[in-house]
């Protein structure tokens, strides 16, 4: 794309005579450009100075007045000195001209190059306590990250800006917000940040009662703090998501299998499919461990939400603000945890949700998420973007599932696992699980292959895999407790020790 030049021309009331020859000095022009990088370094500078001398790795200073907006000041050997900014990442234009607007004095870390002195990082300084930063330069690195993660203004960020400085900071002040939306407002997706301003307007305003600025103020925290990201997927290595699901998961070759389909289907669409998963078996075959596997897989965050907790729809889809004590649904909720608009959503025990309210069942309230059309919350009064949300529900009985929910996944039913599966499953996963956790080595806890069987068979009528781990920790337990006060170097458990030790 073609560089652009950016003239900050007269106002028709500073063309009197007179200001003519003072404009000439104040007014610059730059060139911007534009790039997709979410880290900068010197070959991906936020801006590019012209080459002065006194500029080093390390240089403070100030961002110019509103009038100017392109230059630097700062001090070379003692004395003040200035140069301009002859490009700029289009992305900080809003950036550099807020630090301008408020005299915020900051450090810039650069390179000099042939292009001039490109800067990769800035940071706020003390100001004296004239600062206007909303959190000091927490609140600047805070800005910065959310821009890098930005493709191109006014559009949704890009997939991967995870670990960055100022990422955990939080905006809930309404001088934070505000400061926010100054500077970082075209990360945001388009119909957000027309959203955000009204709501913005409405926090601020003296005639409107409290309880109604105070939704709105709790309502900008909330969705200005996700991180709303594109929904273009890059490309998933096969090999390794084969790895990570045997590494995850024992058995379970239908399900892995599907999830690999997921991920070659991602990889020619660069979206996510238009259904998700729901996994359907008894308790403690590993469905949730599925859904942990696949955001590991994607590089994604994940919630949960446990349906059998739900019995009205409104908690689901939030209240309406007109009361008091309004708040946002799960579902809302789940977004401001992950902190991010792409993420894995679990939803546990989708056939517990209770379908006897007056309203029908609440799971329902599931479909404008799962349709991937965008979700809309009664107490937010806005669509959310849903497209980059993989949801991965589970159940023990599909038969009291809505048809509608149904349709809307991939259905994967998981058996229980055999006796010989089971045994597998105590003594390469289960068992060194507890051992890691507890800081043993295997030689000082071992259950020999019939130990392991009597430990299977203990347990054979119930379905699942979880007393089996919980068999562990009782036998790694008393290993310890042995090896302590008997002072010997391990124990090992044959099928008698076993049957004595978990019977007793």
């Amino acid at each position: 794309m073609a560089n652009k030049v950016f003239d900050f021309s007269a106002s028709e009331d500073d063309r009197k005579p007179g200001k003519a020859a003072a404009l000439q000095e104040e007014i610059r022009t730059y060139t911007t450009f534009r790039q997709d990088s979410e880290k900068a370094d010197a070959e991906h500078p936020l801006l590019i100075l012209e080459n002065a001398e006194g500029l080093r790795h390390h240089t403070s200073g100030s961002f110019e007045i509103p009038q100017k907006r392109t230059a630097f000041h700062f001090m070379a050997n003692g004395a003040p000195a200035q140069t301009d900014i002859s490009k700029i990442d289009e992305r900080f234009e809003d950036l550099i001209r807020w630090l301008g607007d408020n005299r915020i004095n900051v450090r810039l870390s650069g390179k000099m190059t042939d292009q001039g002195y490109c800067v990769y990082k800035i940071r706020e300084v003390d100001s004296g306590g004239e600062t206007k930063l909303s959190a000091e330069d927490g609140f600047l690195q805070y800005a910065i990250a959310r821009l890098l993660a930005t493709k191109t203004p006014a559009q949704e960020p890009d997939e991967d800006a995870d670990e960055i400085e100022g990422d955990e900071m939080k905006l809930t002040s309404l001088q934070s917000i505000t400061d926010f939306l100054n500077v970082a407002g075209r990360s945001l997706p388009p119909h957000i940040l027309k959203w955000a301003r009204r709501n913005l307007a409405v926090a601020r305003s003296t005639e409107i009662g409290p309880d109604e600025r105070r939704h709105a103020q709790r309502a900008l925290s909330i969705m200005l703090n996700i991180q709303w990201k594109d929904t273009t997927f890059g490309s998933i290595d096969p090999v390794e998501a084969r790895r990570i699901l045997d590494e995850e998961l024992y058995g379970m070759e239908k399900v892995k299998q599907r999830i690999i389909e997921t991920i070659i289907q991602i990889n020619r669409t660069h979206t996510l499919p238009a259904y998700g998963l729901l996994l359907v078996g008894p308790a403690g075959t590993g469905k949730s461990q599925v859904a942990y596997a696949v955001a590991r897989i994607l590089k994604l965050p994940w919630t949960s939400l446990d349906m059998s907790s739900i019995h009205d729809s409104d908690q689901l889809t939030g209240t309406s603000r007109v009361y008091a004590n309004a708040k946002p649904g799960s579902i809302m909720e789940s977004f401001y945890v992950a902190g991010e608009s792409n993420m894995v959503f679990i939803i546990n025990e989708l056939d517990k949700a209770d379908s006897k309210t007056a309203s029908g069942n609440p799971a329902d309230a599931l479909l404008t998420l799962l349709d991937n059309l965008g979700y809309t919350d009664n107490y937010m009064e806005c669509t959310i973007p849903t497209g980059g949300v993989y949801p991965i529900a589970t159940a023990n009985d599909k038969s009291r599932i809505s048809e509608p929910l149904m349709t809307r996944f991939a259905v994967i039913d998981i058996p229980d696992y055999t006796r010989d599966e089971k045994k597998t499953i105590f003594s390469k996963f289960s068992l060194p699980k507890v051992l890691k956790r507890m800081g043993m080595r295997p030689e000082e806890c071992v259950v020999t292959e019939e130990g392991a069987y009597a430990v299977v068979d203990r347990f054979a009528s119930m379905p699942g895999v979880r007393d089996l781990e919980q068999a562990a920790e009782h036998l790694a337990a008393n290993a310890l407790y042995r090896i302590e006060t008997q002072k010997i170097a391990g124990v090992v458990y044959e099928a008698e020790d076993v049957k004595r030790l978990i019977e007793s």
